[in-house]
């Protein structure tokens, strides 16, 4: 039937950003893609339903090389509608002689190259591929150990910290939760371990890294003896809905129950396997309400200022996180805290961000090998159950 050309409009790109490759069946067709879908795409990848998908979709378009994308005819013809189009007719408009637009907003990228402009992304913010997952926390046979690195030997998983090497022969039994395959176990040995303050964990969905990091900390916060640990703090980057939350009803906990809800869930669960009274005001209510004396759910923002002491924090996917959100976070920490940073590279909703340009990879290639620093890759033959271990497996 000889060569088609596809052009195509933002619901199927956000229907499947894979759309592209199929369309192209190879290299036997043509994919074209107006402007206007790029305006469009620039304002839904701010809506919390959608911006994941987006952010898939903006990736596969900037990497096509093949890809054509449909421009008014002279940039003098571009509106005010839209922050991307007044930063261009403003550089266009200047008397710069050659100039290099510089942003990581992927959007604004692609629009700069149509119109011929020299543009590049902050180079300092765009490392290598993605370190927290090319360091799965193990070293190879004949390398040298690197601190709180694993290495298999003999087919036991020996851990080289601060003390020394040791076998991982035992099994840990953390609140009520046995892990479910040895890795689990490894990471409850890295935020258990007494040498370590912070530790990243790397993982898609489903392999238990929050459950894991939440039975450590009420451990480490309730039960372990001689400890400094008095409060659990959970620290979530709320980006999807940015300043829109200060028009939601009620106080800090009640805004961010819509996107914490898994949290409680899986506390309650811990709470059912072993009583947790303490993080709850009342033990016997349905409605379950987290005492803030003890166990507290906070957005980044809030942290900003404070000063944390003598407690276990939990900051979960960080990779939603930027390199400067991460230092600032991580700069609030005094005496006594252990963090448990936790997040997946591969699931990266905030749009000015990539697999590699996020929070937990920079953690990872900044701190590796530092005494007092461990990470590793979450992984196993199951995650949290059938459909989600069939969804990773076929690479839906």
């Amino acid at each position: 039937m000889g060569q088609k050309n596809f052009v195509l409009d933002t619901n199927v790109l956000i229907e499947n950003p894979k759309c592209i490759a199929t369309l192209r069946n190879g290299v036997e067709n043509k994919i074209h893609i107006p402007y206007t879908v790029l305006t469009e795409l620039d304002k839904l990848k701010r809506d919390q339903r959608v911006g994941h998908i987006v952010t898939q979709a903006i990736q596969l378009i900037l990497n096509d090389e093949l890809l054509t994308i449909f421009r008014p005819e002279f940039a003098e013809t571009l509106t005010d509608a839209t922050a991307d189009d007044r930063i261009l007719k403003e550089t266009f408009h200047s008397e710069i002689e050659e100039p290099i637009l510089v942003t990581n907003d992927r959007i604004l990228q692609i629009k700069a190259g149509l119109y011929n402009l020299k543009c590049e992304g902050y180079k300092d913010s765009n490392p290598f591929r993605s370190d927290s997952q090319l360091y799965t926390g193990f070293i190879e046979e004949g390398e040298d150990p690197i601190a709180n690195c694993f290495r298999w030997e003999h087919g036991t998983p020996v851990f080289y910290g601060a003390g020394g090497s040791k076998q991982i022969s035992y099994t840990h039994n953390v609140w009520g939760v046995k892990p479910r395959n040895i890795y689990q176990n490894l990471a409850l040995e890295l935020m258990l371990n007494n040498d370590i303050n912070l530790v990243s964990i790397q993982s898609e969905a489903g392999y238990g890294k929050t459950f894991l990091a939440l039975a450590s900390a009420l451990y480490l916060a309730l039960e372990k003896k001689d400890n400094p640990y008095e409060k659990v703090y959970l620290v979530k980057p709320i980006w999807e809905i940015g300043s829109k939350m200060g028009f939601l009803p009620g106080n800090v906990e009640e805004k961010m129950q819509p996107y914490t809800r898994y949290i409680k869930d899986l506390a309650v669960k811990l709470h059912e396997q072993r009583p947790a009274n303490r993080i709850f005001i009342d033990n016997d209510s349905d409605q379950y309400r987290f005492n803030q004396k003890k166990f507290e759910i906070l957005p980044i923002a809030y942290i900003r200022g404070m000063n944390l002491d003598n407690c276990v924090v939990i900051i979960d996917e960080m990779q939603n996180m930027s390199r400067a959100e991460v230092r600032a976070m991580l700069t609030r920490m005094g005496e006594g805290v252990k963090c448990l940073c936790l997040g997946d590279t591969r699931q990266v909703d905030n749009p000015y961000l990539n697999e590699s340009n996020n929070g937990l990879n920079w953690v990872v290639k900044k701190l590796k090998n530092n005494k007092e620093y461990a990470h590793m890759v979450l992984k196993g033959e199951k995650s949290r159950g059938p459909i989600t271990d069939m969804v990773i497996k076929s690479g839906l």
